[in-house]
């Protein structure tokens, strides 16, 4: 009895994974000129899918809620396993799907075993082959999704002291404390220059080596430098799934020896669904844009 119990659990877990991934090599193949796009049935269809076929051999079992949430966690932890070695994803990358992982394997398991407790076959193809349409039709639609965010500061210094420091800057040698760069991610360490001019090269350099490589567009003094990113690192984690395609500092005279630094950054997202990925994209370029800021306000603050 144990020997089958432990062989029901270990199938539906494999057996699940493997089925998810052929589904993504599949889709992968037949779609190669999506350009990288992963859309949100690859996160919440597919994860369902693997809770309801990992239920199919678990029906037997009579699983506690407990047990189906323990086995389902191994199971999500074992897509993560598997998308860490044959997808190549990268581990912040990783940390940033795992919540959308776990929770609807476990909501597949859950739905699986009311299903296949009612025996109602019909029923239950009707549901996989359902999953499985919504997952084609999702992966041939067209997705495109662009946002912008901003942020100021304040600094305590007048726009002609502020403004060599927006166009370049030297090293950031203050230490991290957004939790996802002390976590591996790659920030934002120092910005160099070509010329102080319209048209002019620059370079974002990041930690590890990683250079966004920019071109100024607009370059107002003491007012509005706005650089295009021309050229970006194609990086496992993050890098891969989103693309900045525009950056701006507009700076603002209060009028009482401060000033307002804006920091704009537009960027097209190449994950779904928006609603979950968007919140990290914000976080993600909201402490990029301060690290920089803050770093800005040190240096023009000094006597």
């Amino acid at each position: 009895m144990k020997t089958f119990l432990q062989s029901r659990l270990l199938l539906g877990i494999i057996i699940s994974n493997v089925v998810t991934l052929l589904i993504i090599w599949l889709n992968n193949l037949l779609h190669s000129e999506k350009d990288g796009i992963l859309v949100f049935s690859e996160f919440v269809i597919l994860p369902l899918l693997m809770g309801v076929i990992s239920a199919w051999f678990w029906r037997d079992l009579n699983l506690k809620s407990r047990a189906l949430i323990w086995y389902s966690i191994l199971n999500g932890f074992l897509a993560i396993l598997l998308s860490y070695i044959f997808l190549k994803e990268g581990t912040i990358c990783l940390i940033i799907v795992s919540p959308l992982i776990f929770a609807f394997v476990i909501t597949g398991a859950f739905f699986g075993k009311a299903m296949f407790r009612k025996r109602n076959q019909t029923l239950n193809v009707s549901v996989v082959s359902l999953l499985l349409v919504v997952f084609i039709a999702d992966s041939i639609s067209e997705h495109h999704y662009r946002n912008m965010v901003s942020d100021e500061v304040i600094i305590k210094a007048r726009p002609e002291k502020i403004w060599k420091n927006v166009v370049a800057f030297e090293k950031i040698k203050q230490a991290n404390s957004y939790w996802l760069f002390k976590a591996g991610m790659p920030s934002p360490m120092q910005t160099t220059v070509t010329a102080y001019k319209k048209g002019a090269g620059r370079k974002c350099i990041f930690s590890n080596g990683y250079v966004f490589d920019e071109k100024i567009v607009i370059f107002d003094v003491n007012k509005d430098l706005t650089f295009d990113i021309i050229g970006q690192p194609q990086d496992p984690e993050i890098m891969g799934h989103i693309d900045i395609e525009r950056g701006q500092f507009l700076l603002k005279d209060n009028g009482d020896g401060t000033t307002t630094l804006v920091g704009n950054s537009w960027y097209s997202l190449k994950v779904f669904p928006i609603w979950y990925y968007d919140l990290w994209a914000e976080s993600i370029t909201r402490n990029v844009h301060l690290r920089v800021m803050d770093h800005i306000k040190v240096l023009s603050e000094k006597n």
